[in-house]
């Protein structure tokens, strides 16, 4: 079906970048069941949280570091530069997120077709990103890269510190029982779900930084999927804690939405 590894990138980069949109108007009438959301009777088969998260973030580790060798740009310093917020994310994601998590949760509450779902397409999420830092990008005539670079990464560190910061309130606040709690403080005064602002401001800071098909199709990707959701948690805090739950606080963009 595909005669070149170009024509496969070309296809995948497509598929994300055209399947934003059923994922988008789904996501208006399906909210994932898992986290907050999860519900016992529509679930199916379900695995540990923990073990949950890193089987469907691992391809954005080990299937990088397959790929990024083979591609011609492996002894460029840039793409090793490049690669190195995503890898910095995904070793969170992948490996200190579920730690994290590991000491708080103690339920099997995370569906297996989710999981099965997030790994195929971080699988093809992840070789697209790699080949195009590996591979296909062209640092001797970019010009601009380091520009790029610096505000991308600006964008995309002071996300990461958001989701970082946010994921943890929300576990500290699991890990003290007696159910769900109104989070409070920083950006939760803002928002209901900053550890998607978060996410949203990473992947548009990694967008700037490739400069590259790939690099848009995950943020498009990205917000289809979770500012929707950021929907199903603004109205789920809402309904369970109704006056109680601040009136000014906003989805996922401060002051906006």
């Amino acid at each position: 079906m595909f005669s070149s590894d170009e024509n496969l990138f070309n296809f995948i980069v497509f598929f994300i970048l055209v399947m934003a949109f059923p994922t988008f108007i789904l996501c208006q009438f399906v909210t994932s069941s898992y986290g907050k959301h999860y519900t016992s009777a529509d679930s199916g088969t379900t695995i540990s949280p923990p073990i949950a998260w890193a089987f469907m973030e691992s391809p954005t580790l080990w299937l990088t570091f397959i790929v990024f060798r083979l591609g011609k740009n492996y002894t460029n310093p840039l793409a090793f530069i490049l690669i190195s917020p995503y890898l910095f994310h995904y070793i969170n994601r992948t490996i200190i997120y579920p730690l994290r998590l590991r000491s708080r949760s103690t339920k099997n509450n995370f569906p297996l077709n989710i999981a099965v779902t997030g790994f195929i397409f971080n699988l093809l999420n992840a070789y697209i990103q790699s080949r195009w830092v590996s591979h296909y990008a062209n640092y001797e005539e970019d010009e601009s890269f380091w520009v790029r670079f610096g505000i991308g990464l600006g964008l995309f560190g002071s996300g990461m510190l958001v989701n970082i910061w946010a994921d943890g309130v929300l576990l500290g606040l699991k890990s003290q029982g007696g159910g769900y709690k109104i989070p409070r403080g920083g950006l939760f005064d803002y928002v209901s779900s900053p550890n998607y602002l978060g996410e949203i401001m990473e992947w548009l800071g990694w967008a700037l930084m490739t400069w590259s098909w790939a690099g848009l199709a995950f943020f498009v990707y990205t917000c289809a999927n979770l500012v929707p959701r950021a929907v199903s948690n603004h109205k789920w805090y809402v309904e369970k804690f109704g006056e109680d739950y601040p009136k000014n606080r906003k989805v996922v963009f401060p002051f906006l939405y």
